[in-house]
């Protein structure tokens, strides 16, 4: 645990250095574009936050391989290298339509290729999965389904980034669960390898994100971008085929956990991925959906995402992000606090993870719907007013 604190404070660290620097330097040579009708902000700030957060990953990643602690992961470079090199990819078009706006087909295309990149060049796909009692899977539908998996991911993540701190807190949030699941389910079933490959990249994420986070706080005085966003959802997503696809058969063994603790053990891991970035996935499909049923491209900019709808309903910028928060902690959290529950034995198992979800979504439920009516009551006063 000790190495990877430390890699998540040495990320967070050049993370925070480096956004400064990004940020004088945007101010100075005026690297920053005009206001959007969709923009919640009204002053013009830089969006070249990502090349800071990527700058940082980078460094801390490679500075890994000095480390004996992750010798295993160095031995065989391949997959490390790949998802850097993807990252490479996908920062570099993402600072690119920062700055000027490319095609949406041509953004799509690049992110299948750096999908490509991870999972046939870094051998990173989703082996097989259960089906039936079943477990089925092929190399040709692994390297599909993985790509789509990844490609997804990253589009779910860049799609909320329209709020001061939103996808920054997110992704620490969500980065956080996600990396204890997987340090424990480590831990707990002697595995390495790819699993390790998961909680350094979620690692990174986190020394990312919290590095990144001060300058982005409300009022932001810089955006990670296209650039940014789309990294952190291709770390994200990568991740989660990194233990996802590790998950055989012969893992799924009563000598291993006891037969009534394996759907508590195993079904984070079917659950959590994919919890983590529900409310980005929610935001995507709603928004892939909305502009198609009008006739337009899915990835056609728009003022209805769901934290645009947040707004509506009367939130402030600051109070919309956290109410963001406190969904994504207490879903993912929910889910956390199953397995732990199932491997310490807790009395009612992983049934405390759902009582604790549900009561976590009434009060994320309640919490959402205040403001909307205050708000209409607010509406009727000032139209009481107005009458003659």
């Amino acid at each position: 645990m000790r190495q990877y604190l430390f890699t998540i404070l040495l990320t967070g660290a050049l993370a925070l250095v480096l956004s400064w620097g990004v940020w004088q330097l945007s101010m100075r040579y005026k690297l920053y574009p005009g206001i959007r009708e969709r923009d919640v902000h009204q002053t013009p700030t830089p969006r070249l936050g990502g090349i800071a957060i990527y700058l940082a990953i980078v460094l801390a990643a490679l500075a890994t391989a000095a480390n004996p602690y992750f010798a295993i992961l160095w031995a065989d470079p391949a997959p490390i290298l790949s998802v850097l090199v993807a990252a490479t990819l996908i920062v570099a078009v993402g600072a690119a339509d920062d700055v000027w706006d490319l095609d949406w087909f041509l953004k799509l295309g690049v992110q299948f290729i750096a999908a490509g990149i991870i999972t046939i060049g870094g051998g990173l796909q989703i082996l097989s999965v259960p089906f039936g009692g079943v477990w089925i899977g092929s190399s040709w539908l692994s390297i599909v389904v993985t790509m789509i998996i990844i490609v997804t991911v990253m589009n779910a993540v860049n799609f909320i980034d329209g709020l001061d701190g939103l996808v920054a807190g997110t992704g620490l949030i969500a980065g956080g669960v996600f990396f204890a699941y997987t340090y424990l389910l480590v831990r707990d079933t002697g595995s390495t390898g790819n699993f390790s490959l998961a909680s350094l990249l979620t690692a990174l994420v986190i020394g990312g994100c919290a590095g990144f986070l001060p300058l982005n706080w409300r009022p932001a005085k810089l955006f990670m971008g296209d650039s940014g966003a789309l990294l952190l959802g291709l770390l994200l997503g990568t991740g989660t085929v990194a233990i996802t696809g590790q998950i055989t058969p012969e893992m799924l063994d009563p000598e291993v956990f006891g037969r009534s603790q394996l759907v508590g053990a195993f079904l984070p891991v079917i659950l959590l991925p994919v919890i983590v970035v529900v409310l980005p996935l929610t935001d995507f499909l709603l928004a892939v959906v909305r502009r198609m049923g009008a006739g337009r491209s899915p990835f056609s900019p728009d003022r209805k995402h769901l934290h645009h709808r947040m707004l509506d309903l009367g939130h402030s910028d600051r109070d919309a992000v956290i109410v963001f928060y406190a969904w994504t902690a207490v879903i993912s959290l929910s889910v956390l606090l199953m397995y732990i529950a199932v491997r310490e034995d807790w009395p009612g198992s992983y049934w405390l993870g759902i009582a604790f979800g549900a009561v976590g979504v009434v009060a994320c439920l309640i919490v959402t719907v205040i403001p909307s009516t205050a708000a209409r009551r607010a509406r009727r006063s000032r139209a009481l007013e107005a009458r003659p």
